[in-house]
């Protein structure tokens, strides 16, 4: 008999919650399930073709991405989730499913670079959807934008890659005010740190590419919400667009998610350590992160994140263009990718030229790194990024 985990914390249900002994072989853990397709009942002619109720083939849904599915809509606190490739098929998903020629949308300045694309340029000039730009951090801002076409208003926080903070809240008090639905892109924080949901805003988005699975080797995105939205998504952006996440990236993510509590644990520590630490060094030109007291969002970030402030830091140093990348070139325990959320520390430097610069604060348009703090030693960390300061 299945068993349900709802009423227990969220560390057991990330173990718990869409695993269950294998019906076939006992197996406590459940198999990867690479079939493309299911057997059918014996009079077929009646069944959905582009239904996803029940097996039948692996873009409608697989056994893996249901498992998955369970966990991540207990975890995040919503009705219903939807697994896909990436994240970015989770946005793209988002908002095809949601929007359509007239619509109206209002989005945060900070969002990740293909949020940006998507609403910016790719479905404001071949769809004819309307777009704002605005500084989310300040919720009459939102306000002041909406219209009365406004069907959504989009979100990060913390924002990437500036690590702004915008109250979820406020935000979703004003766009249920002018009729339109929040998204919540809560990559960085991690339903562990922040569940946006239970703060009122309709959709959540994920890349499980990142802390969900946190080992750096498998992509996945989600879409958490209401079942009456999530069944649209469903058949719009997964079944007919085929944005559906494969069984073995489902089980990798399956497997990584156990131990997400553990990791956000470490990461929470260490990054609040290493971006106080960063404050005191006189290399450094700003420290961006919610933990600080000096980050504008932190009373925010206190109020709508917890236990932590999650695992990546902004920050740029007092050097020239050639400084910061000589600096990188001299880390040793740090790798120079992209990406976040991973086991191993990341770091990437974002130049004048990002396409972004000019919706940034002016703290960050002298060039910036984006830090992803991983899971090793925290005085070792510090250690390497002080070696690269004195080389």
């Amino acid at each position: 008999m299945k068993r349900n985990y709802d009423k227990y914390s969220f560390a057991t249900r990330a173990v718990h919650t869409g695993n269950d002994v294998d019906a076939e072989t006992g197996a406590i853990r459940r198999p990867i399930t690479m079939a493309n397709s299911y057997e059918l009942p014996y009079d077929p002619t009646d069944m959905n073709w582009s239904g996803a109720a029940a097996n039948l083939y692996t873009r409608n849904g697989g056994s893996n991405q249901q498992y998955l599915q369970e966990k991540i809509a207990s975890l995040e606190g919503g009705e219903d989730c939807i697994a896909l490739a990436s994240g970015v098929a989770a946005l793209s998903g988002l908002f095809f499913s949601m929007l359509k020629t007239g619509d109206h949308v209002v989005f945060a300045n900070v969002t990740y670079i293909a949020a940006y694309r998507l609403l910016n340029e790719l479905l404001n000039n071949k769809f004819g959807v309307e777009t704002t730009i605005v500084d989310a951090t300040d919720a009459g801002n939102i306000k002041a934008a909406m219209r009365p076409n406004t069907r959504l208003v989009h979100v990060e926080s913390p924002g990437n890659p500036t690590l702004s903070i915008v109250d979820i809240a406020a935000a979703a008090d004003v766009a249920h005010e002018g009729g339109a639905l929040l998204s919540v892109d809560n990559t960085f924080a991690s339903p562990f740190n922040q569940r946006p949901i239970e703060l009122g805003a309709d959709f959540v988005i994920e890349s499980m590419t990142k802390y969900i699975n946190g080992h750096g080797d498998a992509m996945g995105g989600a879409i958490i919400g209401r079942r009456e939205h999530l069944d649209v998504i469903r058949a719009q952006a997964q079944i007919n667009l085929g944005g559906t996440i494969s069984p073995f990236n489902a089980w990798l993510i399956m497997r990584g998610c156990v131990t997400l509590p553990l990791r956000m644990k470490q990461h929470n520590e260490s990054a609040l350590a290493i971006a106080r630490w960063l404050e005191t060094r006189p290399e450094v030109r700003f420290v961006s992160y919610p933990g600080l007291e000096s980050h504008p969002g932190h009373e925010v970030a206190k109020r709508q994140m917890s236990p932590g402030f999650g695992g990546v830091i902004s920050f740029g140093l007092n050097a020239d263009h050639d400084g910061h990348n000589r600096f990188v070139s001299r880390l040793r325990v740090i790798t120079s990718a992209v990406s976040l959320g991973h086991d191993e520390s990341l770091i990437v430097f974002i130049g004048e030229d990002d396409e972004r610069q000019y919706l940034y604060p002016e703290q960050f348009h002298g060039g910036f790194f984006r830090f992803s703090v991983g899971l090793e030693d925290t005085a070792d960390i510090i250690a390497d990024i002080e070696q690269a300061f004195d080389k």
